[in-house]
């Protein structure tokens, strides 16, 4: 039986409360399953070069490797730009790999404001093809998406608050809405839904097609049946691409092939190139044309029921992406396959088979036109891969011309046309116009890239399309990769761990002798106040109060050394600050791009006249080090080496710290002997070579250790028997942020990026820009000096906020003042001792197409004392008092009594 209709009675059997039971499969199961498509059926649209008469080029501007939907829109978008030197190779025929069995959804409403603003240029860009007259198959449905509890209608909600800053129409909307606009769904069970009326579908294969067709016009040569055998490069430049057709001499490489990007990047000599990605199979159905079905029906998104529905040729399309996935061609992708689908897996398929028929009932009437199990490549974190190459270990090259997009994780056509400008950007313009930290390559190591460990992860990466993800919840999958020499210490005192560039941290401590240790009283995930809040609050008075030790092993290190002053020279080139201080000193700094942003916010020890000890966010030791190499001399006079699993990091801070660290060392550490911002190479218990700091990224006194790995276990047991009668205990990450939160810190890759500048962020003191040596960036800086800047970093305390009862603000909410929209939070959370929210976050203003507006007194403009300050959290705006400065600087805040005393009960 080729469809889903059954009798009524048998119906009845084997449908109960809305869900098909298992032994109604045999019933579903089509006899074949027809591809909609064939190659056969494309070849008369295909307007590439193809066959053994091709002739490849001598020289490429840009050669780009492969001809589906994303190095379609990556050739379009360069010759909009005039670049018209470019080549497009395919393996096999364009759309023929993952591109034409897309289910087409252009839906904008996405967890964060740089997805959306990406989703919507894609969107706008295919509508304005199609009255352009190209054939995109675009159509203005509109999409629904519906949610069944409460938690996921908050999600819905934050969203919706993030849509209305970029001008997206967005309505909140009730059961009964959703019936009137969808009358063949099941609504019983809702609460409620989102409608985004300018969303719409597209037909994937026909906008890669017109893509390609308009880039041909333009120039592109679009060569099929050519495969790249190999990208050869030196000295850290793609030089040539050796393909079948023979050799093309580039200056760019873009290696745009989607589940076959991997196995390309290891085509790269005489070093591979990392792609982390793995396909998993994705499965969809099509119903023959079915009675009720209006062409106009909106899209449907039930994300709690695991799947979607669109319309498709007077029937249904429905899909999904349940909750445990199958990994596929763990062992490569067969030769060929083009315009292929994998093996019916109905079995697999009824979890979502019961969500779509108890969503739309009429299904189980309808019959099936064919099953589709396309394969699709995603990554570990379920985000696009994008930007350059990267150097991932210290026996790799990073590869400044070699551009990767790829890993589009079920999104390549929604996100293609964004995808295509801003790598045109990157290659054209030295950076895209946007921040794409949370895409880009460098966000991963090496180890990411290992095939086993992308095999388990990859199926938890597609079940978070539609999985409610809360703030701060961890993949579970891939776990205990990279764990500091405290791991099981940590883990016997109820540590619990999340994970940071694979790197297991504390997070924060349960006490293992507590009844309730690991049967948590709240859930463990909450959009409201956590689980895990009455364990914070006890490490961070803790800190305050006594002295508390912290693991801080999975931070990035890097040695810096030069046989002459060479060191010296380059990391001033590099740093905004001044770092030819004596030795012992250390500097915070900025590394900044030619724009003033910040590549790199760290910390620089210099340990003797030709030796610095670099510290960083975990998150940036891939990015670090390729731009630390990026910028080293030709004649090799500089080495940087990663020290990052050289060396482990204890955090002592508290106002007992000073006391316990003299307890176990000979060195002396009152402040005048030990002054803070220093270093100095101590002994602690029968350990020797410690480099000790006096710093703790939190705003409190304190020390951070860096350990040789070796020594680390004995240094932790002898500060915790040393500081038994201190009160010492353990404490996770969570704690160290709400130290800085409230303290007023910045943290790079969550409050400052690549686009925001030391002026903007009120470190302009930490810059050489009065001196006369030159520093990358520095032009930048003095001109954003002359001529004011567009936004400024802020600290907002949250008024009328009850943190037992209402939604968190987590990152991300919109910011407005005087009813006007002037920016987003980065980073939130509670301060303990002020007893009110916390929220960090940029404010600027804005003009009538929402561009920042560039102020020479931006200070004054933020603190306006007649300016109104609220945060929306998912609807509901919270009136704010803003501050530029620590609170503890009371003169800055509109509130002459800014920092209550602490009421702990």
């Amino acid at each position: 039986m080729n469809h889903l209709r059954a009798s009524t009675k048998a119906a009845k059997k084997f449908v109960k409360n809305g869900q098909l039971q298992q032994e109604a499969v045999s019933l579903l199961k089509p006899k074949h399953c027809r591809v909609m498509s064939t190659s056969a059926d494309l070849e008369s649209h295909s307007i590439a070069d193809s066959g053994p008469q091709v002739t490849v080029p001598a020289h490429s501007q840009v050669v780009i490797c492969g001809g589906g939907i994303i190095g379609s829109s990556v050739a379009f978008h360069l010759a909009e730009r005039g670049w018209s030197n470019v080549t497009v190779l395919e393996q096999g025929s364009l759309t023929c790999g993952t591109t034409w069995h897309s289910a087409g959804l252009i839906g904008r409403l996405k967890p964060t404001i740089t997805d959306m603003v990406m989703l919507d240029y894609s969107r706008r860009l295919y509508e304005r093809l199609t009255n352009e007259g190209h054939g995109t198959g675009w159509k203005q449905c509109g999409s629904v998406n519906v949610a069944r509890t409460k938690d996921r209608m908050v999600d819905f909600k934050r969203k919706h608050a993030l849509a209305k800053t970029l001008g997206i129409e967005v309505h909140l909307i009730g059961p009964s809405e959703i019936k009137k606009m969808c009358p063949n769904l099941y609504t019983d069970d809702l609460v409620g839904g989102v409608w985004v009326p300018e969303d719409g579908v597209v037909t994937a294969q026909d906008v890669a097609m017109t893509l390609a067709k308009i880039a041909k016009e333009k120039g592109v040569k679009m060569l099929e049946k050519v495969s790249v055998e190999k990208v050869v490069t030196k000295q850290g430049m793609v030089t040539d691409v050796v393909t079948s057709a023979g050799t093309i001499k580039c200056d760019f490489f873009v290696n745009c092939a989607g589940q076959w990007a991997r196995a390309v990047g290891k085509k790269t000599v005489p070093k591979a190139v990392k792609a982390p990605l793995h396909s998993c199979e994705h499965f969809y159905l099509v119903t023959k044309p079915m009675e009720g079905i209006d062409t106009m029906m909106p899209v449907i998104r039930d994300p709690d029921g695991l799947t979607y529905f669109r319309e498709w040729s007077g029937g249904i399309l429905a899909g999904g992406f349940e909750p445990k996935a199958k990994p596929c061609f763990h062992k490569g992708i067969p030769e060929k396959f083009e315009f292929q689908l994998l093996p019916d897996d109905w079995d697999h398929f009824q979890i979502l088979l019961d969500n779509m028929l108890h969503r739309m009932p009429s299904m189980q009437t309808a019959e099936v036109r064919q099953m589709v199990n396309g394969p699709e490549s995603f990554t570990p974190d379920s985000r696009m891969l994008l930007g350059k190459s990267p150097k991932m270990g210290q026996l790799e090259d990073q590869i400044s011309n070699y551009f990767i997009a790829a890993g589009m994780n079920s999104g390549g056509i929604v996100g293609a046309g964004a995808v295509g400008k801003h790598i045109a950007e990157w290659i054209i313009d030295g950076e895209p116009s946007v921040n794409l930290w949370q895409y880009d390559v460098r966000r991963f190591v090496r180890l990411h890239n290992n095939k086993k460990f992308l095999r388990d992860r990859v199926p938890e990466a597609l079940a978070n399309h539609y999985a409610l993800k809360y703030p701060k919840e961890e993949y579970k999958t891939g776990r205990k990769l990279r764990c500091s020499p405290l791991h099981t210490r940590l883990e016997v005192a109820g540590a619990v761990f999340g994970e940071t560039m694979a790197y297991e941290r504390a997070m924060y401590f349960n006490n293992p002798d507590d009844d309730t240790f690991g049967k948590e009283s709240r859930p463990m995930w909450s959009w409201s106040k956590p689980c895990w809040f009455e364990s914070v609050q006890e490490e961070y008075w803790a800190c305050k109060e006594r002295v508390c030790l912290m693991d801080m092993s999975s931070f990035a290190k890097f040695e810096v050394r030069s046989r002459g002053d060479e060191a010296t020279a380059y990391l001033q080139e590099l740093c905004s600050n001044n770092i030819a201080s004596e030795v012992g000193t250390i500097v915070h700094t900025g590394m900044q791009n030619n724009q003033g942003g910040f590549e790199n916010d760290c910390t620089v020890a210099r340990l003797d006249q030709n030796h610095y000890f670099i510290i960083c966010p975990a998150t940036q030791q891939t990015r670090a080090i390729a731009w630390l190499e990026k910028h080293l001399p030709r004649n090799g006079s500089v080495q940087v080496t990663d020290a990052t699993s050289m060396f482990s990091g204890i955090n002592i801070i508290g106002p007992h710290a000073q006391q316990l660290l003299a307890d176990v060392s000979d060195f002396p550490t009152n402040k005048s002997d030990f002054r803070p911002m220093t270093v100095n190479l101590i002994d602690v218990g029968h350990a020797s070579s410690v480099r000790a700091m006096r710093l703790t990224h939190t705003g409190e006194d304190g020390f951070i250790l860096y350990i040789p790995s070796e020594y680390a276990l004995h240094v932790y047991d002898t500060l915790m028997i040393a500081g038994k009668d201190y009160g010492v205990r353990n404490a996770g990450y969570y704690a160290l942020r709400h130290l800085r939160m409230e303290n007023f810190f910045a943290f790079w890759g969550l409050d400052l990026s690549d686009k925001i500048t030391p002026l903007e962020c009120g470190r302009g003191f930490r810059t050489k820009i009065d001196d006369p040596e030159h520093f990358i960036g520095k032009e930048a800086l003095l001109k954003q000096r002359k001529e004011g800047v567009g936004q400024r970093f802020a600290q907002l305390i949250l008024d009328d906020f009850d943190v037992h009862q209402d939604l968190w603000p987590w990152g991300g909410e919109p910011i407005y003042r005087n009813d006007k929209f002037v920016g987003f939070t980065t980073t939130c959370g509670y301060g303990f001792t002020l007893e009110k929210m916390v929220c960090l976050g940029f404010v600027g203003e804005r003009d009538a197409n929402g561009k920042l507006v560039t102020q020479k007194n931006i200070n004054d403009w933020v603190m306006d004392r007649g300016a109104k300050y609220e945060v929306d959290i998912a609807g509901v705006r919270f009136p704010a008092k803003p501050g530029i400065y620590s609170p503890k600087m009371t003169i800055q805040t509109l509130d002459p009594v800014f920092v209550p005393a602490p009421n702990r009960g």
